[in-house]
Order: C-alpha cells, then structure tokens, then sequence
C-alpha cells in the first residue's frame, strides 16, 4: 500500500549508493545474496531470542535489498537477478516468523499462520504477474521491476514495519502477527477481485 509512495523518497539516495557501489565492481546478485543471508541471519538472531541485533540485521537485509535493485539500474537488469531477488525476499519473509516461532513456544502457531498467509499473497502476487505478463500490462509504480507489481493492502513497507514491532515488542508477536496475516488475507482478496476484472 505504501510502497509506490515511498519510492520517490528512497529511490535517489539508493540510486546514488548503488551507481557507486557498480563502480567498485559490486554486482546486484551480490547484493541480493548479502541481504538474503543476513536476513536469514536475522530469523536466527531472533531465535536465540536477541531481538534489537535481529532488529539490526533486517534492517541492513532490507536496506540491501533496496540496493540490489540500485545496482542492476547502474549496470543491467537481468530476468534471472529479478528472480533471485524474489525468492531472496520470500526468504526473508518466512525467516522472521520462523525465528519468533522458535523464541518461544507459544508463538509458534501464530508464526506458522503469518508463513501461511505470506505464501498466498506470494502466490497471489506471482501469479497476478504471469497473467499481467501474458496480456503485456507493464507498471512503472514500484520502480523499474523485472515483472508486474500488483499493488495491496500489505506490500514490502508494511512487511518491515510490522517486523520491527516485533523486534521492538516481541511479547506482542501473537497479536502483530494476527493483523498482519488478515492484512495478507485481504491483500490476496484484493488481488483475486483485481485479477478477476484484468483478465476474465
């Protein structure tokens, strides 16, 4: 939901640091690969229940994962960067939940819910991409992606807050990740009554 309104702000800083960053030879798919494994190492921090060092590690995954994308503009996009840096996020997504599951046993089932309403909006949203594809439909509000981005309720910026809270306020991960996963349930509502006007 906030994401195309954010990117006008964040887009010439990290497009700055990313031409940069081209210039010293560092590749986008190495940006990609840092963030993934530090936001790994972020659901592994949380685990071991260091919330606040979780905390920082996936905001430098997220500020990474922004980056990426500024580097591939500096130099090329490729289609297999675009993939990597889905499958990379998604990683992430299932990372965080997973570590706050681990934290604590009575976390566990609402982690397990956030997953699973993280895997129907990716769903959602990948396969609003084939068919947006398929008819050619093209969107510039995401910034510059190697495929469609079909806007909802909870995108990327609502991903992150919702996860700082947590790292902020971890004995009220039950309740965050019970809005969030109705935000991903909504979201994917959103996107079948969007795919259902698009393409029938």
């Amino acid at each position: 939901m906030l994401d195309s309104r954010i990117r006008p702000l964040i887009d010439p800083p990290l497009n700055a640091i990313g031409r940069r960053l081209a210039q010293a030879g560092v590749t986008a798919n190495q940006v990609t690969i840092a963030g993934a494994v530090i936001g790994i190492g972020a659901g592994v921090a949380i685990g071991y229940r260091y919330y606040l060092f979780g905390l920082a590690l996936v905001l430098l995954s997220r500020l990474l994962d922004g980056l990426d994308g500024a580097v591939a503009r500096a130099t090329r996009q490729s289609d297999f960067g675009g993939y990597l840096d889905i499958v990379s996020d998604f990683a992430f997504y299932v990372a965080i939940p997973l570590g706050f599951g681990f934290a604590a046993s009575a976390n566990l089932p609402f982690a397990m819910v956030l997953i699973a309403s993280f895997t129907l909006t990716g769903i959602s949203f990948l396969a609003y991409a084939v068919m947006a594809a398929k008819a050619g439909r093209e969107t510039d509000a995401h910034g510059k992606k190697s495929f469609f981005y079909n806007t909802g309720l909870a995108e990327g910026t609502e991903t992150i807050v919702a996860f700082v809270l947590m790292c902020l306020l971890p004995q009220y991960f039950a309740v965050i990740a019970a809005v969030f996963s109705a935000m991903c349930l909504i979201t994917v509502i959103q996107r079948t009554i969007a795919a259902k006007v698009d393409f029938s």
